[in-house]
């Protein structure tokens, strides 16, 4: 029996890290709808989706990855035949992605603070990055970087992917991970690059009213 708890159930667990693992990997479109599934509980959708969706994509799976996978697929019902038929790599790739230098994007704005006003009164939440990933059709791409302990991350991951849905973001990219998960290539290099726009342990700063008040990013959050 998969029991729930308050930071979901064994498979949702495990189907969260292999979405996570997905990052640069799956297209931003495709990704974020399967983890809105997930944050919606669409179990019986997404145990022919991702494995279906790993395979048209020809991504390749680690053995740790494919074993998440095949705890959730088959906690949901799902066949293991399509588990079997993902390509196997046997190490995580590097990432592709190119993050733009911190201080170099397009800098602070409106959707930033709303993601900064939400982060204190989220329960788990230890901080939130923003970086830019260079190379989008529209320009740079904004990657939310959350850090949170004890917590739903499908769940959480999914109400940040439609409060940014919100605000005119039609892809949203969101990674909410806990304190003992190890970086991916593609998380490190973002985390790298990211700005920080709230952090439990910052102390006491400044709240800006609105974006644009000259203002520079160490002045909102403090330094760290």
């Amino acid at each position: 029996m998969d029991t729930r708890t308050g930071s979901g159930t064994e498979a949702e667990r495990a189907c969260h890290d292999v979405l996570l693992a997905m990052a640069g990997r799956l297209p931003d479109r495709l990704l974020w709808r399967l983890r809105d599934w997930l944050a919606c509980e669409a179990h019986v959708a997404l145990r022919t989706a991702l494995p279906r969706a790993l395979l048209r994509h020809r991504v390749g799976v680690t053995e740790d990855e494919r074993a998440r996978l095949r705890t959730a697929v088959l906690a949901w019902g799902g066949p293991s035949r399509l588990v079997d038929a993902v390509l196997h790599v046997d190490a995580v790739p590097e990432s592709s992605a190119r993050f733009v230098a911190p201080g170099a994007g397009p800098g602070w704005d409106d959707t930033d603070l709303v993601l900064r006003a939400l982060a204190p009164v989220t329960a788990g939440v230890s901080a939130v990055r923003r970086a830019w990933r260079a190379g989008g059709p529209g320009g740079p791409v904004r990657v939310v970087l959350v850090a949170a302990d004890g917590v739903d991350s499908a769940a959480l991951t999914g109400a940040l992917q439609r409060a940014l849905r919100a605000r005119g973001e039609s892809d949203p990219c969101v990674e909410v991970t806990g304190p003992a998960a190890t970086p991916t290539p593609y998380r490190r290099d973002a985390l790298a690059a990211a700005e920080v726009l709230w952090r439990r342990d910052a102390g006491r700063v400044p709240s800006p009213v609105r974006a644009g008040l000259g203002a520079s990013t160490g002045e909102l959050v403090g330094h760290g």
